[in-house]
Formats: C-alpha cells, structure tokens, sequence
C-alpha cells in the first residue's frame, strides 16, 4: 500500500494555491484561467503534462503509458469554477479555502478542485514509491465543465486516437450522502434556454401608460405557470416521449434504499416537498425529467412597465428523451400560445446533454465497489443517480466507445455551486486509499479491466 505521509495541513496548504484562483469559466479571464491549467500541469509533470489552446478555455493534458500490456484509463475532471453568486451570503472569502472544524470552504473544494487534488496526490505516490504506475493512464482535465464544455466535443473528436482508453473514470459527480459509500450508475441529460417576451420599444412609465399596454413580465409569468400542470407535471406535450415506464422492480429497489423524507424536508427548510403526481421523492430525483425556472430577468424596483422579461429554463433528462425533441415540445408549447399586445421568443442553448447510464454489473462498478469496501469495511455500496449532469459522458461513449465511472469524493451535500461551498477533510485521504486500491485492482486480479472498442492495451 502506498503511504500517504504528509499532513492535512500539508495537503491543505497546497490544496489552498489552487483554491485561491478564480477560475469561473463564465466570465474569468484568459490569464486566471490559464494560471489554474498552469497549476495542474504542474502538478502532473510526471506524465509529460501541457497546457492545450482551445477556441475557448485550455484543457490539461498528460498521459503516463509505460505499463506494457496494462489496461488504459482517461482520468478526467474540471478545474473551473461556478460564480459565487451573493458574497454577502458567504460566510468565508469564496476564493480563500478555510478549514471549518472536520470540513473546509472555498468555491471548488468540492466541485472539483478537491476530487481531482486527490487523484493527483495518488499518482505522484506512485510514482515517488513504486516508479510506476499499476495501469496505463492518460489524463484530460476541462476548464469549460461549469458553462456545458461548449469547446469539448471538437477537441475530443479531432483527437480521439490520442485519448482512447479502455475507460473513462471521473473524478467529477458526488456521492449521494455521507452516511454511506456510493457510486452513481446514471447521471441526468440537460437543455437550457430562454423565452423571451418583447412589447413596446423602451421602458415605459407606468403611470402614463399603465394600463393601455401589454406587460411582459405578466404575460411571461403567465407562459411558465404554464409550463406545469397544478399536480407538477411538466406540460408541453411530447416532453415526456421515449420514457419507459418505471418498472415495479425498479420502484421495489428504490423503495428499499434507506431515504427520510421528513429529515430531507426539514434539512432545506420547507414544510413539504412537491413535484409530479405518482411519484415518491427519491423516484423523482432518480427516475423522473424535471423542468425548473431558474431565473426571471426584467425591470426592478422603480415604476416602469418594462419593455422586456427573459425567463431562463433548464431540463433534467433521463434516459429515453432526445434533447433536441424536448426543446421542440417546450417552444411548440410556448408558441401557442397566443398572449395579446407582446412577441414571444424561445431560444434554446447550445449544446444539449443526452442523460448517461453505465450497467449496475459493469466490471468497473464491480472494481470500485470492491475500492470502496477496502476503504469503508463492513458498510455497502450504495448504486445511486447523479440528478445533475456530467456534459462529457455521452462524448467519451460516442467518441472512444468508452464507459465512464464516476469516481469522485465530493458529496452532494456539500453545497455544490451555492455560498459556502464545503468538503469534508476526511474525504481526502479516503478519497486517496480508494483511487489507489481501483488502479490496482483495474489492473490485475479478478477486476483487472479488459479492452474495449476505442481504446487500451490488454
């Protein structure tokens, strides 16, 4: 076993160098981006690493082959950021990673700053203790994940020869919750856009015109109360299309996972939970496509109709729906409708996330739950859904006709993209036991990974 002998302070204080660049994919600029892929690079010299121009972030590369014979593994994950949103609702700097009794804070400790740390720190073990590493292992790190890897697909496609691999482990995702291991077999497809409603030229005083006019924001609240029928059911027709039904014995074995409702609604602060009709809630977080309204954008606090409102849409997919077929639903849906006095326009955003699955009998969900039984003795391996979405599984299984794992050791508890983002300290080190027994056991042994069409050498 390897042996992990600096201390959390040590690991802390150089987790802390990289927590401290601002890297917001949406609006950062080109110099913090490239410092924290400079940063990475570094961290992976070992493994010939390099900083790689894309027409929108750089991405890391590195790849470490000298295990003739051995499988092949693309180790991927995220170095940007979400913006921090309210400063005033953080309780720490977001870019300072400050330790908090058994956990520490800083935008990207969890998502995904500290899941990739860990994986560095267990190959550069390897390499310091043994030489080598146990496998074959190429390494692609994103600085677009956090805005739907606009600029990932064409990189992946004009170099898929140099990133095939037997399979793709994600240091990205989450465990489900903190009371026991997970690993997700699923993760939700994703479609965003836009309804905008249009109606006079400029603002309009709402003295001198109230009343003669169209508003825009009452005619677009109107357009997303109707996006949902009074049960929650997403409306447009053909949104649900391709979904099979839930099969009893899929229901039978979510109803067996340990799941309080009543401790899940007190934890966020609501009175009661809702969403669609028929459904219990872990059916819906796992099972169901969602439709939410994430933001309205229009005037403000002073006494004007205004001239514009842009309702901002996301759709969770699951397997079965077609991303460009749910957004023809929603506008066919949204068009119909015809509102006096204003313009409605749908526009839907690029880059439409297909949802993911990966066989509960995969072989590498077999070798990381035997990972995690090492590292977790005595407790079982829970087989969950990530209810967000990884934008880069379906590319890789296109692409390299590979198969992602979801490794990572962030949990979704953790405030993933909110104030006062967290991760737990002792994840680290967990985390750092487990990437090492999944290597070896990826490796050789009963669990050793064959190859696959698209990649690896066996």
């Amino acid at each position: 076993m390897l042996s992990f002998n600096a201390t959390d302070a040590e690991y802390l204080e150089e987790l802390a160098g990289y927590v401290a660049v601002p890297s917001v994919s949406r609006d950062a600029t080109e110099e913090t981006m490239r410092t924290a892929a400079e940063w990475l690079a570094a961290q992976l010299s070992f493994a010939d690493a390099r900083v790689v121009a894309t027409e929108g972030h750089p991405l890391v590369r590195g790849e470490w082959l000298g295990a003739p014979g051995a499988p092949t593994i693309l180790v991927y994950g995220h170095y940007d950021v979400q913006p921090t949103g309210d400063l005033a609702e953080w309780n720490t700097p977001p870019f300072e990673l400050v330790v908090d009794g058994d956990v520490i804070r800083g935008r990207g400790v969890t998502d995904d700053k500290g899941p990739v740390f860990i994986v560095l720190k267990v190959a550069q073990a390897f390499i310091e203790q043994e030489g080598a590493l146990p496998l074959n292992i190429k390494f692609l790190l994103e600085g677009e994940e956090e805005i739907g890897s606009p600029h990932l697909p064409a990189y992946v496609r004009e170099h898929a020869d140099e990133l095939a691999a037997d399979l793709v482990i994600s240091a990205d995702g989450a465990m489900w919750r903190p009371s026991e291991p997970s690993l997700s077999i699923a993760s939700k497809g994703l479609v965003t856009l836009d309804i905008e409603v249009t109606g006079a030229d400029a603002d309009l005083h709402s003295g001198r015109f109230g009343g003669t006019v169209a508003n825009p924001v009452h005619a677009l609240s109107e357009i997303l109360a109707g996006l949902h029928t009074a049960d929650g059911r997403v409306a447009p027709e053909g949104f649900y299309d391709g979904i099979p039904e839930l099969s009893d014995e899929r229901r039978a074995d979510i109803a067996a996972v340990p799941f309080d409702e009543d401790h899940y609604r007190e934890g966020l602060g609501l009175d009661e939970v809702f969403g669609e009709a028929g459904y219990s809630t872990l059916e819906r977080l796992w099972e169901r496509p969602t439709l939410e309204i994430n933001g309205i954008r229009a005037g403000g606090k002073y006494t004007v109709i205004p001239h514009v409102a842009t309702g901002h849409i996301s759709c969770r997919l699951v397997p079965g729906q077609r991303p460009e077929r749910v957004l023809a639903a929603i506008t066919d849906h949204v068009l119909a409708q015809k509102i006096p006095g204003v313009r409605v326009t749908v526009r839907p955003d690029e880059a439409g996330v297909p949802a993911y699955t990966i066989p509960a009998d995969h072989p590498a969900i077999r070798a990381a739950s035997a990972a995690l039984g090492h590292v977790y003795p005595g407790q079982d391996v829970l087989l969950a859904v990530i209810a967000g979405t990884l934008p880069a599984t379906a590319l890789f299984e296109e692409v390299l006709g590979a198969k992602t794992l979801f490794f990572s050791f962030s949990t979704a508890d953790e405030n993933l993209h909110a104030p006062n983002e967290f991760m737990r300290v002792s994840r680290l080190r967990e985390g750092m036991r487990a990437w090492e027994q999944l290597w070896r056991l990826l490796a050789e042994g009963p669990h050793r990974l064959a190859p696959v069409r698209g990649g690896g050498s066996a």
